[in-house]
C-alpha cells in the first residue's frame, strides 16, 4: 500500500491541496459568472435597441469572444494588460476579468435571443396598458426571457467550470496544476500515480458539472414539453 498508486492521494497533504485547488478553480468560476451574467445582461438589453452602430460595436465584441481562443484570452489579460496598462492584480483577479469578459459576450447572445424570442403579442399587450419601456422589460419582457435563457445559462456555466482547467497556463494553482506538482514530486516512487490523481481531478469535475448539466436538461425537457 506504500507504494501503490492510489496511497499517493492519501500521503501528507496532497489530497487537501486537491481539494484546495478544486476552491480556486470553482470560486473563479463563481465570481466570473456572476459578473460575467449581470455585464451580459446589459449588453443583452442594448442589443435588443434599434441603434444600428450599438449593435454593430456589440455584435464585434461577441464575435472576437468567440474567434479568440480561452486560452489566448488569458494570456493577452494576464500578460499584456499589465504591461501596457500597469494593472497590478493578482493572477486569479486577472483570470475572473477574462473568464467575465467572456461570459459577458455569451450570456449578451442569450438575453437578445430569449428577448427577441418572446411573442409579439407579450410587447403590444404590455404597451397597450401604458408600461414605459422600462417597465416594459422589467415586467413583461425579462421574466418571460429568463424561462426561456436558463438552461443555456446552466450550460454555459459548466462550459466555464470545465475551461478553468486552462488556469494553471498563468500558474494559477488550481486543481489541475495541484495535481500536476504531486504527480512530479512523487514519480519516481509512485509511477502510477498519474492515474489515481487525474483520476480523482475528473471525479471532482464531474461532481461539479454533472449536476448542472442535469438540471439544463430537465428545464430543457419542461419548455418542450
Amino acid at each position: 500500500m506504500a507504494h501503490s498508486g492510489i496511497s499517493v492521494l492519501l500521503e501528507g497533504s496532497n489530497f487537501s491541496r486537491l481539494m484546495g485547488g478544486l476552491w480556486t478553480s470553482v470560486w473563479i468560476a463563481v465570481v466570473s459568472l456572476l459578473i460575467g451574467l449581470v455585464l451580459g445582461t446589459v449588453l443583452g438589453l442594448l442589443r435588443t435597441m434599434k441603434n444600428r452602430l450599438i449593435r454593430f460595436v456589440l455584435w464585434l465584441y461577441l464575435e472576437f469572444f468567440r474567434i479568440v481562443p480561452t486560452i489566448v484570452l488569458l494570456f493577452l489579460v494576464y500578460y499584456i494588460l499589465p504591461r501596457q496598462f500597469k494593472i497590478d492584480l493578482p493572477a486569479t483577479w486577472m483570470a475572473v476579468l477574462a473568464f467575465a469578459l467572456w461570459v459577458a459576450a455569451e450570456f449578451s447572445d442569450i438575453v437578445r435571443g430569449a428577448l427577441e424570442s418572446v411573442p409579439k403579442h407579450q410587447r403590444e399587450s404590455g404597451l397597450a396598458l401604458g408600461l414605459s419601456s422600462c417597465q416594459l422589460f422589467r415586467y413583461v419582457l425579462l421574466p418571460q426571457a429568463f424561462q426561456l435563457e436558463l438552461p443555456v445559462t446552466i450550460n454555459l456555466a459548466t462550459r466555464v467550470i470545465k475551461t478553468t482547467s486552462l488556469l494553471m497556463t498563468i500558474s494559477i494553482m488550481d486543481v489541475i496544476n495541484v495535481g500536476q506538482q504531486i504527480i512530479e514530486a512523487n514519480n519516481q516512487t509512485h509511477p502510477t500515480g498519474v492515474f489515481w490523481v487525474y483520476g480523482l481531478i475528473f471525479i471532482l469535475y464531474f461532481v461539479v458539472d454533472y449536476p448542472l448539466s442535469l438540471w439544463a436538461k430537465r428545464l430543457t425537457a419542461k419548455q418542450n414539453y
